[in-house]
């Protein structure tokens, strides 16, 4: 028994990991970081602006979205459509599906009113979600023509149903209500930084009230981009699942539209 005790007390504890300040302070720096683009954002956004004053009044506009800007006389327009001429031809640029192209040669152009974000053409995606929403409808008919073809009779239930009709079926349910009836009434599953899937529900449906959006330009509610990333999913597919939005796949990325029939 003694040379047990001994022997387990020479066994190597496992060390901890050496404490590195770098790794402290990461979040720190990534949300400094962040701040300084937005920032930095603003300020190119100001700048550019000063130099393109609105088209009707000659007041100063605001960028207002991706490539968008909108001035206090009520004018709202697309500024690198507007203002913005290619390198190659000179000549005005169009919008394209996800780029802007010179009107002349066809060339992609690189928009100066965008900054990092991404542009997509909404009629387009409007046109290729109705037509989504069509096909759609048409397999959901033919589901349900197929099923009403293949549907049972109906059934009459002749006697009353018994719990002891199933050899063993009482027993375990009369253990399984013990085991759920010994849980404390105060223990609770709550964690700190619960997920609150109406918070992402509300805010999703604030943008979409005025336009569509690509899933990564939908802004976080937390500073843990990767875990709002999740969440931002989780509560996009419960929204599908009501019919309160559309989702479509294009490339990398996911087009969240509101759904017609539920608008």
């Amino acid at each position: 028994m003694n040379c047990q005790m001994i022997e387990r007390d020479l066994e190597p504890v496992p060390e901890r990991p050496a404490y590195n300040p770098l790794i402290e302070a990461i979040g720190r720096v990534l949300m400094r970081l962040s701040s300084i683009k937005d920032e930095v954002r603003e300020f190119y956004f100001e700048l550019i602006m000063a130099i393109h004053p609105c088209p009707c009044c000659g007041g100063r506009m605001k960028m207002t979205g991706a490539s968008e800007c909108s001035c206090s006389c009520g004018l709202t327009i697309d500024p690198t459509a507007e203002f913005q001429k290619s390198n190659c031809c000179g000549v005005k640029v169009v919008k394209r599906i996800l780029h802007y192209a010179c009107s002349h040669c066809g060339r992609a152009v690189p928009s100066m009113f965008l900054f990092d974000e991404r542009i997509f053409d909404n009629e387009y995606f409007r046109e290729a979600m109705r037509a989504s929403r069509e096909r759609k409808l048409q397999r959901r008919a033919e589901i349900k023509r197929l099923l009403a073809n293949s549907r049972s009779g109906t059934f009459h239930l002749e006697e009353e149903l018994s719990l002891s009709a199933v050899p063993g079926l009482e027993e375990a349910l009369e253990e399984f209500i013990g085991n759920a009836a010994s849980i404390p009434a105060s223990f609770s599953f709550e964690r700190e930084g619960e997920f609150h899937m109406g918070l992402y529900h509300e805010h999703i449906l604030a943008i979409l009230r005025s336009h569509s959006v690509l899933f990564s330009n939908i802004p976080t509610l937390v500073e843990d981009a990767r875990l709002d990333r999740v969440r931002r999913f989780v509560t996009l597919i419960y929204m599908q699942h009501e019919r309160e939005v559309e989702l479509t796949q294009y490339e990398t990325d996911i087009l969240v539209e509101r759904d017609e029939a539920y608008a």
